[in-house]
């Protein structure tokens, strides 16, 4: 039986909330702290995740559907973008790695926020640092085949009848 679209929409939320529940798991009970890069991650998981909640609470009809679709794909699909970069910066030569760079706190507080944001989107030498695999993919890897399947439900709840 396939699940109502409201019911999607919520079963799309928990998704993301397990996604964000694992990652919390990592940071402080595996202590792997995590890059600008995956925090930035984290933020497209909890906004494609709100969306998600926002569609399900409101139940909109055919239009509205498509409207919160349409904004989640645009969430997963940035979030993706930031994975595969991560993915990217992991799979460089070592001698190719960008250098470490300053904390994300820090590039917010004292650089421009457009400057912050070019920073951020390059990464530094700790996200090129795999410490995590299964079945021969990264956290970022995973993260991004997440992000795929986010993108991917969203366009079915955008076309369903």
């Amino acid at each position: 039986m396939i699940p109502s679209i409201r019911s999607t929409f919520l079963l799309m939320f928990f998704g993301c909330v397990g996604l964000i529940l694992i990652a919390l798991y990592f940071q402080y009970g595996m202590d792997m702290h995590p890059c600008p890069l995956c925090i930035t991650q984290r933020i497209f998981v909890i906004a494609a995740g709100l969306v998600a909640l926002l569609a399900a609470l409101h139940n909109p009809a055919r239009l509205g559907r498509c409207l919160y679709s349409l904004l989640g794909i645009v969430c997963a699909a940035v979030g993706g973008a930031v994975a595969l970069r991560h993915v990217w910066l992991q799979s460089l030569p070592e001698d190719q790695v960008p250098a470490c760079g300053p904390g994300l706190g820090y590039m917010l507080e004292n650089f421009p926020l457009q400057q912050a944001l070019s920073l951020l989107l390059q990464g530094d030498g700790n996200c090129a640092d795999v410490s995590w695999s299964l079945l021969g993919l990264s956290m970022p890897a995973w993260v991004a085949v997440c992000f795929a399947g986010l993108i991917g439900i969203y366009a079915w709840q955008m076309l369903r009848k």
